[in-house]
Order: structure tokens, then C-alpha cells, then sequence
């Protein structure tokens, strides 16, 4: 597991593939391609960009919420060291050659993005979460048959949002835990119809790029005006993918669509009548169509739960409700809440539906235990002997129904870290959903939580087995002591073992699977991920 290559790259955020085998990375205005130098204020210190065998991978020995502030300046005269994961980009654009360390595949060829928040600061205000920062665009070109060469960049994405930061040194709508300040004491009256006109919601689309079927790449977030076309070369934002239908009424979306060469799905979640509507948009369309709805079961007259994700198997979506739900007092709240635009609500009770693709008919709709997961892995049905669906199964990051997380991730929490081992225990939740009419499914752990470290999540798969059933799992995993994921795992489901690889100081992304061509293994590929290695940064 040597590095690859040594280069400036975003740690957070969502990935991409195009081109023959692949399509996410960041740019200096001048637009002149240059080699990085060391102390490149894109990506901190001695970053560096992994590749990674599928089948091959070192091992490591297992191992009450506060409503935010903004960050504060430390006062106390003793310098801080921060994480450079964690620090605002110092430049709009750039574009570089990378200098190659190692041997890249002849076949690995395309255009990688990545993107993310990149920039977490405007004028001398800091934002509080790592969610709120300004998305930026990150891209690797590999020229394939055989050329040890990669071109690297990246880009701020131009949103309305970031725009009028830029133009009005201040905030201008409101991001995860962020909403402008006004001395109008009377604003509130008009603030509430501009939430639920859709316009003071962000469009700083910095949670996922993706590529549709007709090659057009989309970055999105969770607000329905955050999905931006951008061009993948320069990684300029081309304007608002704007949707031909009667949709964007309901403003939200979930965040990571399911996206294959010839169909777009999502759901759309419903705050008035509270539900998610399943909906699927052909390649090379701009139309939604509404395939069927799922009314929330949630106890006590309850919002929809978040659905920042979800999974699809062949013939059917798996809708998750989680006990973490939307709140409207809470997304019209000047400060945030210890959710922030959600409450937790367990005594709601914790659901996954399950609807036919083809009739948009809910074929299942169970209670579960209690649960919290950002990011569902895959899904797959299971069948008897005569060939007949009998049930599903539904894999996730679950976060052993601890909400904790999402407050640890507070810029504060993140840059002050000290050593101490602050990351909630996280598992591989397997929830199983018979289709027998049962009322009840389970949810289990798919692997023993010691194997990756108590720590799950930001995961992919080979994604020739989507919808279908797996064995591997590649994910950020946990070498503790630590306050946020630092390893990277690849999870085997059948043997129940897992192999990890960390190296002190770093913060890896997302691991992307790129299967090799002809590949007849699973874990026959590469795995792409960028890191930065002792990037820290000293803070007064």
C-alpha cells in the first residue's frame, strides 16, 4: 500500500466517476497549471493520494448534545494545533501537474471529482459545522495506456450562495447551522415566508457530484436549488440544473441519489403531510415522475425522518425513517438547536418501507430498533427456493441510534482535538425486511465492530454488484485514538473480517472502487482515496 502520488486534495465530501473507467479535487485564479509545492495552501502539508489494491491491505490491532457557537478565537495564548483537513482553501482555483510516486495502472483512465466543503469562513466570521462550508470541486485526470502523468485541480463552486457571500463579505442564506443575521427585529415574519418559498435555503451544493446517464455532472446537496451543472474539465459551474416538472415545491431532496447509465432516482421528502415521495427521471431528461409515496409512520404527528440516503435493490427502494426528523420550529430557529434542523424523537419509533419500482406499491413497511445512519451501503433482495422475493436486505453506517455524532462534528470539536478518543462506536447495521407482511424487521451487526475499529462510515462498493447482493465493503474506518474516521477498511461480509490500513496523522477520504476491466473477482480494482498526512497546522 504505497502512496501513489503526493498532492494537495479535499478530505471531505462525495465521489464521481467518468470517462472509460473513471470521473472528484480543487484550482489559483491564474488558471496556469504548476507543480504543488509542499506548503500549497489548498490542501495543507504532505497530502497524498492512495491506490490501493482491492485485494490487498495492512492490518491494525482492533481497538448529553450542547447547541453550537460559532467558532471562537483563542484567547488564551496557547497555540492550538489543527487538523489541516479542517482549514479553509486558500485559493478560488488551481490547476497542476502531480509528481508520481509508485506505478499507476495502464487501465485507470478518466476523470475523477470529489466534492465538498472547502471553505468555512467569510471575512472574519467561522462558521460552527463542518457541513456549512462553501463546496469545492476537486478533479484528477488520468490519461491512461501506460502515462505516469496526473493533472490535478480544483475549483470554489460558484452557488448563488457563495456569490453573495463573497459580494456582501457576510452570510446571505442559511447552510446546515448557519442563518444571516439581521437587526430587524421584525425579520422573522418575513424569514418564514422566505423559508417555505425555498428562498433563503442554500444552494451551496457541496454533499455529492455525480454523472448522469447522458454525461452531464450534477454537484447537489439537500436543498432542491442546490443541484448545479458543472463542466468536469474546468470545474466551472455551468448554472442551476433546473427540473421540468411540479416538484420543487417541497424543497429538499436526499442528499445521494441513486444514479445508473439509464435512470436517476431520489426521494423527496414531505414536511406538510409528512412522507417521502419516490421519484425517477430517465437519462437525458430533466422530468421527475413520481412513482409512488410512502406516509411516515412516525408516532405523534412527527416530521418525516432525515434521508440524507438510502438503497435500491433490482426491484425495489428501501425507504429509511429514521427517529432523527425535519423539524420546522427548529429550521426557523435564528441559532441552532442541539440537532439543529432536526429533533430526536425516539418515542416515534424507527421504520424502513420498502416500494416496487415498476407499480410504486409499498410491498413492506416495519419498525425497527432505533437508528442513526448518514450513509446506506447497498441492498439486495433475498429469494426461497422457487425463486420468489422473501425479504430484503438493507446494509448501512449505523451509528448505534447515537446522535452524538453529529454535534463532534463542529468545527471547534474538530480543531481543538487533543488526543482523546471522542468518536461515537460505529457498526455495519444489517436490517432485514421480510415481505410476508410482518410488521417488525431486525437489525443486526453485520460484523463485529472491533474488526474496523468501532468506527463506519463514508462507503462504496464495486458498483457492477448495486442492487445486488455483495460481499466487499470499502470504508473509513478507525485507529483509535481519534475524533473523526482515520483509517481505511475493507470489509469482507462472508468470512465477518475486516482488514485495515492507517498511518499516523492522516484523514483519509472516502475510499472510491474502480473494478479493473474484465475483472471476474468482486475485489479485483483499485481504491482511490486522498489523505493528508501530519498536516497541522499551528493556530493562535
Amino acid at each position: 500500500m504505497a502512496p501513489l502520488i503526493t498532492f494537495k486534495a479535499m478530505m471531505m465530501g462525495h465521489n464521481n466517476i467518468m470517462s472509460s473507467n473513471l470521473m472528484p479535487l480543487c484550482s489559483n485564479k491564474s488558471g496556469h497549471r504548476t507543480k504543488p509545492e509542499i506548503n500549497c495552501p489548498l490542501f495543507g502539508e504532505n497530502p497524498r493520494l492512495y491506490l490501493i489494491s482491492g485485494a490487498k491491505a495492512a492490518t491494525i490491532p482492533p481497538s448529553p448534545a450542547v447547541a453550537p457557537s460559532p467558532e471562537k478565537e483563542n484567547t488564551s495564548g496557547v497555540p492550538r494545533r489543527c487538523h489541516g483537513a479542517w482549514t479553509s482553501i486558500q485559493q478560488e482555483y488551481w490547476e497542476g501537474e502531480l509528481d508520481v510516486q509508485g506505478h499507476i495502472p495502464t487501465w485507470l483512465k478518466g476523470t475523477y471529482l470529489r466534492n465538498g466543503p472547502g471553505l468555512w469562513q467569510i471575512g472574519d466570521y467561522n462558521f460552527r459545522h463542518l457541513f456549512d462550508g462553501y463546496s469545492t470541486v476537486v478533479k484528477l485526470q488520468f490519461s491512461g495506456d501506460g502515462c505516469q502523468k496526473i493533472i490535478a485541480g480544483h475549483r470554489v463552486l460558484e452557488s448563488a450562495a457563495y456569490s453573495a457571500a463573497i459580494k456582501h463579505n457576510r452570510l446571505c442564506f442559511r447552510e446546515f447551522s448557519e442563518t444571516p443575521k439581521t437587526q430587524n427585529p421584525f425579520s422573522h415574519i418575513g424569514e418564514f415566508f422566505r423559508l417555505f418559498s425555498g428562498d433563503s435555503l442554500t444552494d451551496n451544493a457541496n454533499t455529492g457530484v455525480i454523472r448522469l446517464g447522458d454525461n452531464r455532472v450534477v454537484c447537489l446537496t439537500e436543498t432542491q436549488k442546490g443541484s448545479i451543472l458543472i463542466d468536469p474539465e474546468t470545474l466551472k459551474a455551468i448554472g442551476r440544473f433546473n427540473y421540468n416538472d411540479d416538484l420543487n415545491d417541497f424543497l429538499i431532496q436526499s442528499a445521494h441519489p441513486i444514479v445508473t447509465g439509464s435512470e436517476f432516482w431520489t426521494l423527496i421528502p414531505d414536511l406538510v403531510k409528512p412522507g417521502y415521495r419516490v421519484v425517477r427521471m430517465e437519462a437525458g431528461s430533466n422530468r421527475r415522475e413520481v412513482v409512488g409515496r410512502a406516509d411516515c409512520r412516525g408516532r405523534f404527528g412527527k416530521g418525516p425522518g432525515w434521508v440524507h440516503s438510502f438503497a435500491v435493490t433490482e426491484n425495489f427502494v428501501v425507504i429509511p425513517e429514521m427517529p432523527l426528523r425535519y423539524s420546522v420550529r427548529n429550521l426557523l430557529r435564528a441559532e441552532p438547536t442541539p440537532f439543529y434542523k432536526f429533533e430526536w424523537c425516539p418515542e416515534s419509533g424507527a421504520y424502513l418501507h420498502v416500494m416496487s419500482k415498476h407499480t410504486g406499491e409499498i410491498v413492506a413497511s416495519v419498525e425497527v430498533p432505533l437508528y442513526v445512519t448518514f450513509h446506506f451501503i447497498n441492498a439486495y433482495e433475498e429469494r426461497d427456493e422457487e425463486g420468489k422475493v422473501k425479504g430484503i436486505v438493507a446494509d448501512c453506517c449505523e451509528h448505534n441510534a447515537n446522535t452524538r455524532i453529529l454535534d463532534l462534528l463542529r468545527l471547534h470539536t474538530l480543531r481543538s482535538y487533543h488526543g482523546h478518543d471522542i468518536l461515537p462506536q460505529a457498526r455495519i447495521g444489517r436490517f432485514k425486511i421480510p415481505l410476508d407482511g410482518s410488521i417488525y424487521g431486525e437489525l443486526e451487526t453485520a460484523i463485529q465492530p472491533e474488526e474496523h475499529g468501532s468506527g463506519m462510515d463514508m462507503c462504496s462498493i464495486n458498483p457492477l454488484h448495486l442492487g445486488r447482493k455483495y460481499r466487499y465493503v470499502y470504508a473509513c474506518g478507525a485507529k483509535r485514538p481519534c475524533n473523526f474516521p482515520n483509517a481505511l477498511t475493507k470489509v469482507d461480509l462472508v468470512e465477518k473480517k475486516a482488514k485495515n490500513w492507517h498511518e499516523h496523522g492522516i484523514i483519509p477520504s472516502e475510499p472510491f472502487f474502480v473494478p479493473r476491466p474484465g475483472a471476474t473477482r468482486e475485489d479485483d480494482g483499485n481504491i482511490l482515496t486522498s489523505s493528508l498526512l501530519n498536516a497541522f497546522h499551528i493556530n493562535k
